[in-house]
């Protein structure tokens, strides 16, 4: 991760309403991001990407005995953590957050025992040296689980022509910016190429259609969200136009409300542990 404010293949900003939009998602999406972690015999946990804070909550919660260090690019996003976690009295003393570039960390080698990145991979051009050197700062059998993006497999119907459009708009975008939107399935080939033993990946799916309508519908309001939070970097830049942006709108409405709609995403977690 680049030590500048903005990571490389970061497009959706450093607003209050994106701030809060992370927290929102860390919670919708914690169920299956946070599934028997292996972190429960874990003391000192290395956060790569720790943004808000939103994760590092969700850390702190379900493994009482841990200290979380997280480290970001974004001073912004690092002044929101704070203030969210600070509002935790529970948390108290349980966590640091630094500014710190991930491809060099300030830390001594074997000095975390496990560590967690989210979401962050497909913001950076060089993913492996970032997980080559947080290898290097894990003790021996120290478990990494990383969680990642596979953008290739959306999938909706009604078939929505413009949310296509805008889709690949946003993954070739994010690519130009240095970035991975299909990240999640290299992860395996990424981990074992820098050294990480035990390496196993599991598809995490989203399939909604006719037999889970109220799930449907409130994943419909969170993915179009998710998508319109890289609409004005995305229209100035020229990539998208105002038509596709309020057509996506429209069409995802109609997915989200149709009788017999189908929404389909995987992403993929990644988990192993150094030798």
């Amino acid at each position: 991760m680049s030590s500048s404010e903005t990571p490389q293949g970061y497009l959706h900003g450093f607003t209050p309403e994106e701030q809060d939009r992370l927290k929102r998602q860390a919670r919708f999406l914690e169920d299956k991001v946070h599934d028997k972690l292996p972190f429960r015999r874990c003391r000192k946990l290395l956060e790569v990407g720790c943004g808000v804070g939103a994760q590092t909550e969700i850390l702190l919660r379900r493994y009482p005995d841990l200290h979380v260090t997280g480290i970001d690019a974004s001073e912004a996003n690092l002044a929101a953590g704070a203030r969210n976690l600070k509002a935790l009295g529970w948390a108290e003393s349980r966590y640091d957050l630094k500014r710190a570039d991930a491809s060099r960390l300030d830390a001594a080698a074997g000095q975390f025992d496990s560590a967690f990145l989210c979401w962050i991979l497909e913001h950076v051009a060089e993913p492996a040296r970032i997980l080559s050197e947080v290898r290097r700062v894990l003790a021996p059998g120290s478990p990494i689980v990383v969680t990642e993006v596979q953008n290739a497999s959306l999938f909706v119907d009604p078939y929505s022509p413009k949310t296509l459009a805008y889709w690949m708009a946003y993954n070739d975008w994010q690519i130009e910016l240095g970035g991975d939107p299909f990240v999640g399935a290299k992860l395996g080939n990424l981990l074992q190429a820098v050294g990480y033993r035990e390496i196993t990946t599991k598809v995490r799916t989203f399939h909604l259609d006719n037999r889970r309508a109220g799930e449907r519908a409130e994943f419909l309001a969170f993915w179009t969200e998710l998508l319109l939070s890289g609409a004005d970097e995305l229209l100035a830049a020229g990539k998208v136009d105002e038509d596709i942006v309020s057509g996506m709108k429209e069409e995802l409405d109609e997915v989200a409300h149709s009788a017999d709609s189908v929404f389909y995403y995987s992403f993929v977690q990644a988990r192993a542990r150094v030798q």
